[in-house]
């Protein structure tokens, strides 16, 4: 006989949530208690009735996501997976925020069994979901054979009939990024993404109405979402009723606004900001303990009756799987080719070659976001699980529409389009890439001017911190953007790019590499990749004798070799590697033996053995590095003896040539510098 979840025995439970998260923030000295204390209802009622979810295969892709936005409620998310058995340990959360513990202080993705994404920067997380959502939304149509713009697919066991929970506070909601993406949720429809506002209207420095007075849930309204309440965070039933209602509309993400009480049970700091982010202290514990009736000792208590409960719970989740399972065998037997498609989605199927087949027919002169493009239209065919668009830039082609594959949004099935038209929207348009990435089926990029990089660093760091498999594309890399001026001519942003733990920024000088970056980053990427893209045409280049594609993915390689001794070495990237050239043919007129190495990628070039490194860049040999931009990467490889040939300024409206002239990024002007610095 089932164990009732009896008035009784909730309070207990919501107590146990409560009372762990005090524990493990008291235990660690550092971390927040209010927002677990407040949550713990709402969150268990979620959680106990409406996710489905395997506590021992927490990766099985037929799963519910949950995202907890405000991440600094972590105590809350590892509560429930320690008591519905994800693999967390009472020490681990004994461990909480301490050195290598499996419970940081705000959830890491791949670091915690359960934990879906990471978050903490607030607004990251509800906007990543929007990706996520869009994700099952997108391999429901395309992989699981639904038809039409809605109906969901829950119990067929066909892909993507999953939800994606989460809850969102306060600051979520201030942030822009959260804006944005909830206005991209509302034009897709995603009916599948149903949010609680945690409402406790509390933030660090005080009330909300110290600077957050707007009707948020008619905000939502306007951007095409279902809102439902204001309701009792501790009125269980009328939850489970509106979670009921949000899961039956199948055009809206929904929105559930639960009032709160931050600290709950806390006598003196319930529903104050004093809540937000410090320990209670032993006294007032030890008060708050007494008031809900819990013993004060021991620390980290589980009642039996409660580990029993959520024993029992584990199994009939497990039990819920397994049905579904049947549902999913009879699914691929009655739809094998889908099967294998989706499965070969999952796994990053490639066909063999795939640099090669790129790089085909790529040795023409064009600038690099054009090869970017023809590079696209073929992984279009190859690669049939890629799928991305641009912040309203396909006509700048940063990257273009797609042909062959449709558009979501577009005629026919609602979701059976690869291309996405993200709008103006570059903050949310990383983390719905990053979102469409955790939900594992597609292979996302997006695409934007490299100025703009500076609108989706957050979650570009995102990316890097989680390991994810998105790819950035930017264009218009350089000054020679031209006639736009300064406010869209990046001078430090491939310098601040590259200084991303994680993140492999390709900036390729032809199409050769431009295809090559591409198939490094499908074969061997292990994290996110971005790639730096020019305006203005680029000669392809001619390269030493003997270059073979595969010397692009060792991130620098010799392009022009000097007979005799060297004299210096150029290293340039992207547009610089031609200017390079033709500057060491005036150097060589001159009887200055100039080697030019490009160096599409600084990243792969410093994995590389140390003896490839020498080799290409003596120690005994003077370098010059030169870059259209600030340049100060490649500072480690030219030495403090070296010369940088940057620009350390903003740039100028006029056209590119122009620029070139009056920065020194013509031939005669590099020559002249080297022929200066040699001197």
């Amino acid at each position: 006989m089932a164990i009732e979840l009896t008035p009784q025995l909730r309070e207990r439970i919501e107590n146990t949530i409560r009372f762990l998260a005090v524990d493990a923030v008291q235990r660690a000295n550092s971390g927040h208690p209010g927002a677990p204390m407040g949550l713990a209802g709402p969150a268990f009622e979620l959680w106990d009735s409406q996710l489905r979810f395997d506590p021992s295969d927490p990766d099985w892709p037929m799963r519910d996501r949950f995202v907890l936005s405000n991440g600094h409620a972590s105590m809350l998310l590892y509560s429930l997976l320690y008591l519905y058995g994800f693999g967390l340990s009472e020490e681990d959360i004994q461990n909480f925020r301490q050195l290598d513990s499996k419970t940081p202080g705000h959830p890491e993705y791949g670091e915690t069994e359960g934990v879906e994404i990471t978050t903490g920067p607030l607004g990251q997380g509800i906007s990543h979901a929007v990706g996520m959502a869009l994700g099952g939304r997108m391999a429901r149509d395309q992989f699981g054979g639904a038809e039409g713009g809605g109906g969901e697919d829950e119990g067929t066991g066909a892909p993507g009939g999953h939800f994606v929970y989460g809850i969102a506070g306060d600051g979520d909601f201030m942030e822009g990024i959260s804006g944005e993406a909830s206005s991209l949720a509302g034009h897709l429809k995603l009916g599948n993404l149903i949010f609680l506002y945690d409402d406790n209207s509390i933030t660090i420095d005080g009330g909300t109405d110290l600077a957050f007075t707007e009707d948020v849930g008619r905000r939502y309204e306007a951007y095409g979402w279902q809102v439902l309440g204001p309701l009792d965070g501790q009125d269980h039933a009328a939850l489970r009723a509106a979670l009921e209602e949000a899961k039956s509309d199948v055009e809206r993400p929904s929105l559930i606004i639960t009032r709160t009480v931050i600290g709950l049970g806390s006598p003196a700091v319930a529903g104050k900001s004093k809540a937000h982010g410090s320990p209670l202290g032993a006294e007032e514990i030890a008060r708050s303990k007494e008031k809900a009736g819990w013993p004060l000792e021991p620390e980290f208590l589980v009642p039996e009756d409660v580990a029993a409960y959520f024993a029992e719970r584990s199994a009939a989740k497990r039990a819920e799987r397994e049905a579904l399972d049947v549902h999913s065998a009879a699914w691929r037997e009655a739809q094998p080719e889908r099967a294998r498609a989706w499965d070969a989605a999952r796994r990053r199927e490639l066909p063999q070659g795939l640099g090669a087949r790129l790089a085909e027919g790529m040795d023409v002169d064009a600038a690099t976001r054009k090869h970017s493009g023809s590079v696209l239209e073929k992984l279009s065919g190859l690669v049939p699980y890629m799928a991305g668009g641009s912040a309203d830039l396909a006509g700048s082609a940063a990257p273009p529409i797609l042909k062959e594959v449709g558009v979501v949004g577009g005629p026919g099935a609602f979701y059976a389009g690869r291309n996405v038209h993200f709008g103006v929207r570059e903050h949310a348009m990383a983390a719905v890439t990053n979102g469409l990435a955790l939900d594992g089926t597609f292979l996302p990029y997006s695409g934007t001017f490299l100025i703009f990089s500076d609108y989706m660093r957050p979650a570009i760091r995102m990316a890097a911190l989680m390991k994810l498999r998105s790819i950035f594309v930017f264009t218009h890399d350089s000054i020679f953007v031209g006639e736009d001026g300064p406010t869209h001519q990046p001078i430090e942003q491939l310098d601040s790019l590259r200084a991303i733990p994680g993140l492999t920024v390709f900036r390729p000088a032809d199409g050769i590499e431009t295809a090559m970056a591409y198939a490094w980053i499908l074969e061997r990427a292990e994290g996110p990749a971005m790639l730096s893209l020019t305006r203005q045409t680029l000669p392809a280049l001619q390269r030493a004798a003997g270059f073979e594609l595969e010397e692009v993915w060792k991130g620098a390689y010799t392009v022009r070799e000097p007979e005799g001794d060297l004299d210096v070495v150029l290293l340039a990237s992207g547009s610089e590697v031609a200017l390079a050239c033709d500057a060491a043919a005036k150097l060589d007129g001159e009887g200055i033996r100039a080697r030019v190495v490009s160096v599409p990628c600084l990243e792969l070039f410093e994995s590389q053995p140390d003896a490839y490194q020498t080799a290409l860049v003596p120690d005994d040999v003077p370098a010059v590095a030169v870059e259209a931009g600030r340049g100060e990467s490649f500072r480690r490889l030219v030495g403090r003896r070296g010369l940088v040939c940057g620009i350390d300024r903003f740039g100028a409206s006029a056209p590119a040539a122009d620029l070139a002239e009056k920065f020194g990024f013509t031939p005669d002007g590099l020559s002249s510098k080297v022929r200066d610095f040699l001197a």
